[in-house]
């Protein structure tokens, strides 16, 4: 998780071009919650069976484990199931102006409507500062070995589409399982294996349209690679399949 901030009140952060948000924020801002008056005092408690039986349906298991936050996909949809004035104008701030923010700058200034663009250009300058003063300090505490193995990393980021494929960690993390769990969990069901270098690959027999393998060439790096990556269809088949797995 990089860079968590609390915007109007809800928690959200995000990575890899997706924006995650705080569940137990969203569902107060959805209203999927009651409020109980005892001795003069009201306490509001969110409905959390309501909750979790959306997510299922919406093929967000959580196998046991409600996750801490939600990508904005599912914050959409789950929206949709809200129905009442206080769900509508919270989904507008998140949809109208949080994320589309998040995405144009990659950060949210708080208040930044109301700002002269002198201003704004001032706090977005601030937080590029400290940014990139953050990223020199984490790039100093590196060792050679993860010098070597980032830009893998980020470029494989780069070439993924979030819509459409999730490697291995982003798969279980959509599923609400550890990723170690989830991997051994294909390993033991042989869905896949590890060639003579340790990486993940798909056995022929079982990928039904489950897998989908890229190939692709760094330009900076001259590095070239194979990475195994998971299709909607083979996330939708690993949740069904993964109730009961724990972290």
């Amino acid at each position: 998780m990089n860079n968590l901030q609390i915007i109007s009140g809800v928690k959200c952060y995000e990575e890899n071009g997706t924006a995650y948000l705080r569940l137990e924020d969203v569902a107060r801002g959805l209203g999927f919650t009651t409020t109980q008056n005892i001795q003069g005092t009201e306490y509001t408690n969110i409905r959390w069976k309501r909750v979790d039986e959306y997510l299922e349906e919406l093929g967000f298991a959580t196998c046991g484990k409600r996750p801490d936050y939600i990508p904005e996909n599912i914050f959409y949809r789950l929206a949709m199931k809200a129905k009442n004035e206080t769900a509508e104008k919270f989904q507008a701030l998140v949809a109208d102006e949080i994320i589309p923010s998040i995405r144009r700058t990659g950060g949210y200034i708080a208040g930044q409507k109301e700002l002269s663009p002198d201003e704004l250009m001032a706090k977005a300058l601030m937080v590029a500062q400290k940014t990139l003063a953050d990223r020199e300090a984490q790039i100093s505490s590196l060792t050679v070995q993860n010098q070597i193995m980032t830009p893998k990393a980020d470029y494989f980021d780069e070439i993924v589409d979030r819509n459409l494929l999730t490697n291995f960690r982003e798969t279980a993390k959509q599923l609400g399982i550890g990723e170690k769990s989830f991997i051994a969990f294909l390993l033991e069901k042989r869905y896949v294996y590890r060639d003579k270098r340790g990486k993940l690959m798909p056995y022929a027999e079982k990928n039904t349209g489950l897998f989908e393998m890229k190939e692709c060439f760094n330009e900076k790096t001259q590095w070239a690679g194979t990475q195994t990556l998971i299709t909607p269809k083979g996330r939708e088949t690993f949740r069904l399949l993964c109730k009961g797995i724990v972290q």
